[in-house]
């Protein structure tokens, strides 16, 4: 049987400039969807796949961010004096217990790869998953509760992947797909940001990780890649050519890029469907304004 996957690194250090002015003065990770932190949606989905211990790499002006997994007890005291039980249970579901995270900063601004490298030290000798926040993924089972449990199976690395077309794929990093296996592919190549006409596969990959401790050892070398960076895709491209343990993981769910307006607004209102309570009023709101654009056009 594979190691378990426990521990998770969340690389928050990015200053989150697509949407100033707002993150001048908040982190981008904090920003609401609905009414949870876009940060609150990665934890969750970390806690259902069994992770228990949570290594967030920061850097300047993120302390909002630490302190929203604080315990608030003078919050807490106050609905619990005013009886409000069911915002009390919202409020304690945030709450990390005492040594669960860790937080190290990214003095400079190197890359992903170089974000991920930075907690080295916590990791020890053990598979380690990567969350971007920014992809945020509605289904069924989280997405990383899918890849811990086909990773269980075949271990080595895997990334999360998913089907784009083909004019999307100079956004992402492509898979070279090996042998095709259904949820589970192997990977012999990854081409990172390829033309449409240079794809070898419409699978892309997006912000869900499970690695083993030897990317940390290809990290180490700090070889810059693409755009001067320290790029993770290369340190998981040499494990190809060296153990031919690379997968892809074909997760069930929609990914929602809350890294752009775009997709953060996408987000926004897919989630503000899916809930009970405001499904009916967003629907009609959605309904007539585009009656109301259509009419003007």
């Amino acid at each position: 049987m594979n190691a378990k996957v426990t521990k998770a690194i969340f690389p928050v250090a990015g200053l989150g400039t697509r949407f100033l002015p707002a993150t001048k003065s908040i982190p981008k990770e904090i920003m609401t969807l609905v009414d949870r932190p876009l940060i609150q949606y990665a934890i969750d989905e970390a806690r259902a796949a069994g992770i228990t211990e949570f290594i967030f790499v920061t850097s300047r002006g993120k302390s909002a961010l630490e302190d929203y997994f604080d315990h608030a007890n003078e919050l807490e005291s106050t609905l619990e004096a005013s009886g409000k039980t069911a915002l009390l249970d919202t409020l304690r579901a945030t709450n990390m217990e005492s040594g669960a995270i860790a937080y190290i900063r990214q003095h400079k601004a190197l890359g992903l790869g170089h974000a991920v490298w930075c907690a080295r030290r916590l990791l020890g000798d053990e598979p380690f998953a990567v969350i971007l926040p920014d992809d945020v993924i509605a289904a069924e089972k989280p997405c990383l509760q899918q890849m811990v449990e086909a990773h269980a199976e075949v271990g080595g690395n895997m990334v999360a992947a998913m089907e784009v077309a083909p004019e999307k794929a100079s956004s992402y990093g492509v898979l070279d797909i090996g042998e095709d296996m259904g949820s589970i592919v192997s990977v012999k190549g990854m081409v990172e940001k390829p033309k449409p006409a240079d794809a070898p596969s419409n699978l892309a990959v997006i912000g869900r990780y499970i690695l083993t401790p030897e990317i940390m050892t290809n990290l180490d070398r700090k070889k810059a890649g693409a755009g001067g960076e320290i790029q993770l895709t290369d340190a998981i491209a040499e494990e190809i050519s060296k153990s031919n343990n690379v997968y892809g993981f074909r997760f069930r769910g929609q990914r929602f890029d809350c890294g752009s307006k775009a997709g953060y607004l996408q987000a926004t209102v897919a989630f503000g469907l899916a809930r009970e309570e405001l499904r009916d009023e967003l629907r009609d709101f959605l309904v007539g304004i585009t009656a109301m654009q259509k009419a003007a056009e």
